[in-house]
């Protein structure tokens, strides 16, 4: 029997999987069996939009958090493929902050051109993995949800492509229980036009704070407060949104906070991060960090360094995000196939604890941004994914910094030049604050 890959996840991450080896393949090489589980119905990870919260129609844990009216808070061109542009996808040029269901095309149209979809077995969360030492193969246990049953099957690789921006962190306040308002994570928001004419609370200073808060604003709430643990965004905000310390209890409706000062609150919105979360792994195999740049225990960032048959994808802090995939994939299919040879224990530890320490003394968004492409180009190097320009990328990503602190609220109004193809992108037909409708078929007009 032939060499067989598990892919846990049908997401980004799990996607890039399966286009690497079907490149090899295409360019006549001999590929393992690759099998895809993926518990939602459909491929793209969290950009597979559902208005369900909570669970699903199974009874299992809703995996997006995407939600309506969503922007891309980056540059297209900082995130697209070496191997399929958003040129060749669209026939043309198209504005640089697309929204959700623009990126979510993109995506699928990729793997729908590679062919991949009957590698995928759809409705099928993994519930066990075992590995055997004395087989040296994993042993994967899922669930058919639409089948209703349970069965196990052998891998001789394991590659874990679940995200970690599905599975709320969730801190507790006082008070709470008999606040009057609404109270939800970040991975439950859908739809800004509910808090029309509202105060929220928004506690967090991450991606999300500001995306979320900026929806808000865009689609009409009446005040937006900011509460932050060690630091404000800093941003220049609009005259009804202000920053303050963390929120300490909660009284009915007020909202008091660490400075001394009150609000009164309609809503209160948790933007407080995502835990890595691999129940269908047992603790020697399983990931246990925060979300940093620089996870220990994975070589070259993927591989789990006590057991290199088992692999971690996008399991980074993320500025990069497609692409770096992308690399993570490549690589790791060529381990898989032979093709690439990893050092003993000690050295991958030694490598990981190097990068780490780098991490440690960064300083800023900037530095973070080339230390992530660094990595990126690290990885390009030693396999035959297509060689992009990652210093342009880098570059890219600071002006957009640059961009989001003159002016948070019209960052998205500016165009940049693919990476890819040099072609300069057209501006958006409407400002960012002004296009209310999110289709592609709204977004596309403008790059006629």
């Amino acid at each position: 029997m032939g060499k067989r890959v598990a892919v846990i996840g049908a997401g980004p991450s799990g996607l890039a999987q399966l286009r690497a080896f079907q490149s090899a393949k295409e360019k006549g090489a001999d590929v393992p069996e690759v099998v895809c589980f993926e518990r939602q119905s459909n491929w793209g990870g969290i950009w597979n939009y559902t208005w369900r919260t909570g669970t699903d129609e199974y009874g299992e844990p809703v995996h997006c958090s995407m939600y309506r009216y969503l922007w891309s808070n980056g540059p297209k061109e900082c995130l697209e493929f070496a191997d399929y542009t958003f040129e060749e996808h669209f026939g043309r040029p198209i504005a640089s902050y697309p929204p959700r269901a623009v990126l979510w095309d993109y995506i699928k149209g990729r793997v729908e051109k590679a062919g991949v979809r009957d590698q995928i077995r759809f409705s099928t969360p993994v519930r066990h993995v075992e590995y055997n030492e004395d087989q040296q193969n994993f042993s994967v246990t899922v669930y058919s949800l639409t089948e209703d049953r349970m069965y196990t099957e052998d891998f001789d690789n394991v590659v874990v492509a679940t995200g970690h921006f599905s599975t709320p962190n969730v801190p507790k306040f006082d008070g709470l229980e008999t606040f009057n308002g609404r109270v939800m994570h970040a991975h439950d928001f859908r739809d800004a036009l509910e808090f029309k004419d509202k105060d929220i609370l928004i506690i967090g200073t991450s991606y999300s704070a500001e995306d979320i808060g900026s929806q808000c604003y865009k689609y009409g709430a009446r005040t937006i407060t900011v509460s932050h643990r060690t630091a404000p965004m800093s941003f220049h905000w609009p005259d009804n949104w202000e920053e303050v310390p963390l929120l300490t209890h909660v009284d009915k409706n007020t909202c008091h906070f660490k400075d001394g000062s009150s609000k009164e609150i309609d809503a209160i919105i948790m933007c407080t991060g995502y835990l890595h979360h691999f129940p269908f792994l047992p603790d020697g195999l399983r990931l246990q960090t925060d979300n940093r740049l620089w996870p220990l225990n994975l070589y070259k960032g993927v591989f789990w360094e006590d057991n290199p048959r088992l692999m971690y994808l996008g399991m980074q802090d993320q500025f990069y995000t497609f692409n770096m995939f992308d690399a993570q994939a490549w690589y790791a299919r060529d381990y898989i196939m032979g093709r690439i040879d990893l050092p003993d224990l000690e050295t991958m530890r030694q490598h990981s604890q190097a990068w780490r320490d780098r991490e440690e003394k960064l300083e800023d968004d900037e530095q973070m941004i080339w230390f992530q492409g660094d990595y990126v180009q690290e990885l390009i190097d030693e396999t035959d994914y297509p060689s992009f320009d990652v210093e342009g990328v880098n570059k890219t990503f600071v002006e957009w910094e640059h961009h989001k602190h003159e002016n948070i609220m019209t960052f998205r109004d500016n165009s940049y030049p693919s990476l890819m193809t040099g072609n300069p992108q057209p501006a958006h037909h409407t400002t960012w604050l002004k296009a209310m409708d999110d289709s592609m078929e709204s977004y596309l007009k403008s790059s006629q």
